[in-house]
């Protein structure tokens, strides 16, 4: 270090101010990400970018209120395209992650976090350079190491947090853990940052506005687009009871006698999740069916077969390959492992189809197969199914259906272990 840098010093309330916008961009962005894995089509897509522009802004404004804290013997001045420029990093590279990580991979989540590190640090030292015009800077390799792990460390700590934790602390907890993790990544990396000035010193440049002021003002707008993701996409949890139960209840359809006597039937049972479909495509004839037309029944298998619709085309999917559906206002998915697939019918017209015993209603919005379930987790007075697929999702249960869906989930597992040992 020069003799340059112990006249470095940093102004306090900008410090802990910069790492409270570090926390609190960390409680809303995992927030957000927490209701991925159980979102589907736009809501989905709105969560992740929710999710990541919030972590975005949050971690850029950190880094730039915690340069705005330093106090030196000439005036820093900032040049726009590199100060931009780091903010867009940011901005991709976390959004990336983010996604990454929602696939609920293990491999995944590990590159995330290292792309997600990877890129904090890229948006730091790019940023940095936006000083050149008053200093040159050196910076020692053994902090920019220690930089960027601690940054990784970060960003997988979140990730974690996110999607893969079975029991996490607090998320007011992870947030302050996560907040100081990305504020001493910062702080680490100027530890070993050297100012040189320039020969442009005796124009010692002032900014127009304080830097306290312009520390506000991006504190301000950070917060408030926080707020703005928050209030728009985390919806509220206060749900009247009653309700739920009433919207549980499975309101009558056409064609009883058939779905009564395909409910009937019981599908084949076993520990193993079933493989990926095989999607069968309508024929000419199948098109002349519309919306309303009852459930097809295979008459090879036995299986039932729902109508979907995929990049336009029309498709058959056979009800062991559905891990569960969700409704959507007025659309209705069928999740089969990868992929949502739209459906023409309603959720009730579904679940009235649907073998009770394989295929129950958890929720007003949410039918899963007890195949693919893993675990219950409790959620605060609700509950959290875990599906074990190649995509992990995770499915709400409602709390009026809490106690007696883990009574169905012990009996079918129950069931299915003794009919494999029978079978042995």
């Amino acid at each position: 270090m020069t003799e340059l840098i112990a006249s470095f010093s940093y102004s306090p309330v900008l410090v802990a101010l910069s790492v409270v916008v570090a926390v609190q961009a960390g409680y809303v962005g995992i927030s957000l990400a927490l209701l991925i894995p159980g979102a589907f089509a736009n809501r989905r897509r709105l969560l992740i970018a929710g999710s990541a522009m919030t972590l975005a802004v949050g971690i850029w404004s950190m880094h730039f209120i915690g340069m705005l804290a330093i106090t030196t013997s000439v005036a820093i001045a900032y040049a726009v395209l590199p100060t931009l420029l780091s903010f867009l990093i940011c901005s991709l590279v976390i959004g990336v992650a983010i996604y990454l990580a929602s696939l609920r991979s293990q491999r995944l989540l590990v590159i995330a976090a290292v792309l997600m590190g990877i890129g904090i640090t890229t948006m730091h030292y790019v940023g940095m350079t936006a000083v050149h015009s008053v200093y040159h800077l050196t910076h020692d390799p053994a902090y920019v190491l220690a930089s960027i792990m601690i940054a990784i460390a970060a960003s997988g700590l979140a990730l974690w947090l996110a999607f893969s934790a079975d029991r996490r602390p607090p998320l007011l907890l992870c947030a302050v853990v996560f907040g100081c993790a990305v504020s001493g990544m910062h702080y680490m990396a100027m530890a070993g940052t050297a100012l040189q000035p320039a020969v442009a010193e005796a124009a010692n440049t002032e900014s127009l506005m304080s830097r306290d002021m312009l520390a506000a003002i991006v504190s301000v707008v950070a917060c408030s687009i926080s707020a703005v993701f928050m209030l728009a996409l985390i919806p509220t949890q206060a749900k009247d009871a009653s309700s739920e139960t009433a919207s549980h209840a499975v309101p009558s359809v056409p064609d009883a006698v058939a779905a009564d006597s395909l409910r009937s039937g019981n599908l084949p049972l076993d520990t193993t999740p079933p493989p990926l479909p095989a999607i069968r495509v309508m024929t000419d004839t199948d098109q002349t069916s519309d919306a309303t037309s009852p459930v097809v029944p295979n008459l090879s298998t036995g299986a039932l077969l729902l109508p979907i619709e995929k990049n336009g085309k029309r498709f058959h999917i056979s009800a062991d390959d559905i891990v569960s559906v969700h409704s959507n206002a007025h659309y209705t998915y069928v999740f089969n492992g990868r992929d949502d697939l739209f459906c023409p019918l309603s959720i009730s017209d579904i679940a009235a189809r649907l073998p009770e015993a394989m295929f129950p209603r958890i929720h007003r919005s949410y039918i899963v197969n007890l195949r693919f379930v893993v675990r219950i987790k409790k959620a605060g007075d609700s509950g959290v199914v875990e599906l074990d697929t190649p995509i992990r999702r995770t499915v709400p249960v409602s709390r009026a259906r809490l106690t007696a869906f883990r009574s169905e989930l012990a009996a079918f597992k129950a069931s299915t272990s003794s009919e494999s040992e029978s079978a042995s």
